[in-house]
């Protein structure tokens, strides 16, 4: 069964634990947002849009199915994330069953990319600024 995890758990992941954690693949934070991407993101975070998750949940579980900890968000973590870690964790459950008969359980950033832009700033390094793509769309409309 998935479960929430607090913001504050990828942000204390500095640049240093990133670097140890992705070289021990002990995490990966997974941002199944579609066209909202652009607006930013996670720093380090797995883009896999929630369009082409379906098609692309095999691939993602062979290429991840020894990272103990896999976290999904979309903007607000009520629809995209939680269905794709639903999806992910019963996919990874079904093709790599584990010997010890403990299941893998997927977990969702709660509040999703939202709440985690608001309460770690791009200033604080945790996300990145936003895409060319999105200043591009901000200057043709005005915003």
């Amino acid at each position: 069964m998935v479960k929430y995890i607090r913001a504050s758990l990828p942000a204390l992941l500095t640049d240093q634990a990133l670097t140890f954690f992705r070289i021990l693949k002990t995490y990966l934070v997974v941002d199944v947002r579609d066209h909202d991407w652009i607006g930013g993101n996670i720093k380090r975070s797995y883009h896999v849009p929630s369009k082409s998750f379906l098609n692309g949940v095999d691939k993602l579980v062979k290429d991840t199915k020894d990272i103990p900890m896999v976290v999904f968000h979309c903007r607000y973590s009520q629809e995209r994330g939680p269905k794709a870690a639903r999806i992910y964790e019963e996919t990874r459950n079904i093709l790599h069953k584990p010997s010890s008969g403990q299941y893998f359980e997927a977990r969702i950033l709660r509040g999703g990319f939202n709440h985690f832009g608001k309460k770690y700033k791009v200033k604080e390094g945790l996300s990145q600024h936003e895409s060319t793509e999105l200043k591009k769309h901000r200057m043709t409309q005005g915003s």
